[in-house]
């Protein structure tokens, strides 16, 4: 739907799961314009600072172009027909669990629509997984055994009218910044009381009411000391509880639970339990911190169970609410793309309805079981089970536990497909076979948000060279194989309408997704599908779950389940001492395929790092801008350290996006051990544990160039600057020759070269000039370089002066490192403002600056440079960022 006379268009952010209107525009030569859709359900115009740089991601540098077949061009008849055979041949001779899908919340949900459609309905395997499997199958596993649907039962309204949020396991300033937006919105309108249960202090403690920093993994044993309460407080909703079973056996479990391990004070606890017992409205949000665990689905039930049993879900400004990490998670669950579920919300291994999907399709085989989930799936490829494989827009050589052994596996498989929208990332460099994908911005079709709302995608940019929508390499894959008639599909509004079709026979089986209603729109209406909530059919129009207390077992009744606090799967040992929690950054998105292509995205944590407590730091003789070793019994990864009180001692925090294309020896999930939920298949990722070294190097650097660089370093950390690229190097090897190390550094073989060493001091400085301009700087040092870092950074292409002193002059400014990546405002520019403005408080800074006025996930960053005034502790602050 373009609006009229402005040519802009109303799609979808492809980010997290908030799902945030944006309006397009093309600039004619090849770029976009990115601005929030003020008319949109979740976002009403505003934008994180990922969403505002969508615009210079769209690039064409590192597209995939064209299929390749063994590393060499081909053309789509040609990859297609192998692709087809070799899944035909693997099926025939050793039947159909010899091939997989490999899937991504990245694909729009007519996407996954035939993916699941081909797998399951006509190869006849549920050998189909989805990286949310990483992300929120625990989510799924609770819902179904609480509701007996994968039901999320509110809303985003209801954030406006909560009269307290809880925040569990979710640092929902930076992972979702617009839905927190919409937090501190409400709270200055009404008060709204909010409080954030995590074992570290994030962002999204800043305007807390309470923080309860409880020891990883104990959440479970805090909720039941949470149901006790309601159960001694005589909060419990008798009335509601007639239509849940389990009580007892809930209550039996609490009491039977041990609050103390959650570290936390029993007033601590008192005092939380008290606050949500006199709140009648009150929102619990949860996302990876409680799902991603051994003991996900518990975590999530023993919420369920605190909501039920005071009956607070369902109604305005009451129940649990689960955000989901990627745009699509909800679009895959929908349409069956994990191992265990079928279409539409329908079972698997209910006979009824999978004889009543298979008919709908006219599928030739269907699958009576559930089929590989991710880490098993990758563990098949790995032994020879799988002999085909196919891998869309997801980069399981970073992101699965184990992540050394999946790479092995991958390359192992007898036959791998890759779809992406390059060939640069840690997967697709072990393909047999790469497809050109169409990218964001110019796929076409719907995804659905946390809150149940279906949104469409719509392209504005035509797809570079040969790229392909997925659904149509999909469909085109299936009538190759031989099922022509069932993969025609000419546009996605066919898909989505079959889609829609089939709902209704889950809704003829009384379940909770029903888009019926739209089963017979017109491709005109689907082009200007507005976003709505599901259901949608004759009787049900969007809105909220079980306020009637109506749910989805058989017998119509919500279910209770007995859980206790259960340890992580692997303890801390003298061998393994620290505790690694993994997780996202502010300013980039999973493996940085797209945001690494925005500079300012950059700007802010240019670097991997690892969060260790000042007594860890001190015990292991750390100091800033070291860096650490982490190793497990499954692998090792270096990142600076950042010694910081925000996690608790014996802890560690590290970031989850950096990968062998952009600082290889930071790759986390080679340390992490692939133990899983026993229900939900879900992987550990916050509690892996871990040994800690100070790692030291013979020399360190920092390095700037116009063009990308080829680091041979031991370790290095490359990111985009709007100048070309900086790095952060650091080598084992003494660097003897400089001169030759930044030539082989740049591959700048005839730019003259500045240079200043002090080889006493085991210090060097080069710059490399061609035509009186600043191509490339590399600086070294036997300790941590000091620096002006982002003054560096924007000198390659300019004729800058000077360059070798690593520091501004003084009559010219450095804004310092990104603190505002909305509007590209540094450190050092808001402490200036504070020193010479006389600004004395957040609010002051953005009306001056704009900083914070946006997304505000930067907002607790600019409170502590104002805490920090009286030392101007940022401005002066020379080591790495």
């Amino acid at each position: 739907m373009a609006g009229a006379g402005c040519k802009e268009t109303h799609s979808t952010c492809p980010y997290c799961g908030t799902g945030c209107g944006v309006l397009l525009r093309p600039d004619g030569m090849g770029g976009l314009t990115v601005r929030g859709d003020p008319d949109h359900p979740a976002n009403r115009g505003r934008l994180c600072s990922k969403g505002l740089a969508l615009g210079e991601t769209v690039v064409p540098e590192g597209r995939l172009l064209a299929p390749r077949v063994n590393g060499q061009d081909t053309d789509w008849d040609s990859a297609l027909d192998l692709v087809a055979a070799k899944f035909r041949q693997a099926v025939e001779k050793h039947g159909p669990d010899s091939v997989g899908f490999y899937l991504s919340g990245q694909m729009l949900t007519e996407d996954y629509y035939v993916a699941n459609k081909l797998m399951k309905g006509f190869l006849g395997s549920a050998n189909i997984d989805t990286n949310s499997r990483l992300c929120m199958a625990s989510t799924v596993a609770g819902h179904k055994r609480a509701f007996g649907s994968d039901t999320v039962p509110g809303t985003y309204d209801d954030l406006e009218e909560a009269d307290l949020i809880v925040l569990v396991g979710s640092n929902l300033a930076w992972c979702h910044p617009v839905l927190h937006q919409r937090i501190l919105a409400a709270r200055e309108a009404r008060g709204t009381k909010l409080v954030v249960i995590d074992p570290r202090r994030t962002a999204s403690c800043d305007q807390a009411d309470m923080h309860l920093n409880l020891r990883a993994g104990s959440d479970v044993a805090l909720f039941n000391r949470l149901l006790v309460a309601l159960h001694e407080g005589g909060a419990l909703d008798a009335g509601y509880l007639r239509n849940v079973n389990g009580l007892d056996e809930a209550l039996d479990a609490a009491i039977a639970d041990d609050a103390s391990v959650t570290g936390l004070s029993e007033a601590e606890i008192a005092g939380f339990c008290n606050l949500w017992m006199r709140t009648e409205k009150v929102v619990t949000i949860f996302s990876q911190g409680v799902n991603q665990s051994t003991s996900g689905t518990d975590k999530v039930n023993a919420i369920l169970n605190c909501h039920l049993a005071a009956g607070r879900i369902g109604k305005p400004g009451s129940g649990p609410f689960s955000v989901t990490g990627q745009p699509n998670a909800m679009g895959g669950r929908e349409v069956g793309g994990l191992a265990n579920m079928l279409a539409c919300h329908m079972d698997l291994e209910n006979e009824n309805h999978r004889a009543a999907v298979q008919e709908f399709w006219g599928a030739p085989a269907m699958p009576d079981r559930a089929g590989l989930k991710a880490v098993d799936l990758f563990r098949a490829a790995g032994d020879g089970r799988l002999k085909a494989l196919w891998i869309i827009h997801t980069n399981p050589a970073v992101t699965m536990p184990e992540a050394d052994a999946v790479s092995a596996a991958i390359k192992a498989c007898d036959f791998t497909v890759v779809s992406d929208i390059t060939a640069a990332t840690d997967t697709a460099r072990l393909a047999d076979v790469l497809l050109p994908a169409a990218a964001w911005a110019e796929k076409d079709g719907t995804v659905t948000n946390s809150d149940r709302t279906i949104s469409r995608q719509r392209a504005v940019l035509p797809p570079p060279g040969q790229a392909r929508a997925d659904w149509d390499i999909l469909a085109d894959a299936g009538r190759r194989i031989g099922w022509g008639a069932a993969f025609g599909y000419q546009t996605p509004a066919e898909i989505f309408r079959e889609h829609a079709a089939l709902s209704g026979l889950a809704g003829s089986f009384g379940l909770d997704f029903d888009i019926s209603g739209l089963a017979a729109i017109s491709g005109e209406d689907y082009d200007d599908l507005l976003p709505q909530r599901w259901p949608v059919n004759r009787s049900r129009q969007g809105g909220r779950f079980f306020a009637d207390g109506q749910f989805f077992h058989p017998d119509g009744k919500a279910r209770m389940l007995p859980v206790r606090c259960c340890p992580p799967a692997a303890a801390q040992s003298r061998r393994y001492p620290f505790r690694l929690n993994s997780g996202r950054i502010r300013d980039q998105w999973h493996t940085m395929t797209r945001t690494a292509l925005a500079p300012r995205l950059s700007g802010h944590l240019a670097e991997p790092f690892a969060d260790i407590h000042p007594q860890d730091a001190r015990a292991l003789g750390v100091k800033p801008a070291d860096l650490l070793r982490l190793s497990s019994p499954h692998g090792q990864a270096i990142l600076r350290a950042r010694i910081t009180a925000d996690v608790q001692p014996g802890d560690l925090f590290v970031p989850i996006h950096w990968t062998g294309e952009t600082a290889p020896a930071a790759r986390i999930d080679r340390l992490v051990a692939a133990a899983v939920d026993p229900v939900s298949g879900q992987p550990e990722s916050k509690a892996t544990v871990v040994a800690a070294e100070r790692w030291q190097p013979a020399w360190y650097g920092f390095a700037v160039s116009r063009l990308p660089m080829t680091p041979l370093a031991d370790y290095w950390a490359m990111a985009r600057t709007k100048a070309g690229y900086r790095a952060e190097l650091a080598g084992l090897a003494s660097l003897a020759e400089p001169e030759a190390a930044a030539r082989d550094l740049f591959a700048l073989p005839e730019a003259e070269v500045q240079m200043m060493t002090d080889r006493c001091k085991g210090i060097a400085r080069l710059a490399l000039i061609q035509d009186g301009k600043v191509m490339a700087a590399l600086f070294t040092a036997p300790e941590p370089v000091a620096v002006s870092r982002d003054y560096l950074a924007g000198l390659p292409g300019t004729g800058a002066a000077g360059v070798l002193t690593g520091r501004p002059a003084a009559d010219q400014p450095d804004p310092g490192p990104v603190v505002c990546a909305c509007f590209s405002v540094g450190a050092n520019t808001i402490l200036h403002a504070i020193e010479y403005g006389g600004l004395m408080s957040v609010a002051d800074i953005g009306a001056a600056l704009q900083a914070g006025t946006n997304c505000g996930s930067c907002r607790p960053d600019i409170a502590d440079l104002l805490a920090r005034r009286p030392i101007r502790q940022a401005a002066e602050q020379d080591g790495s960022e």
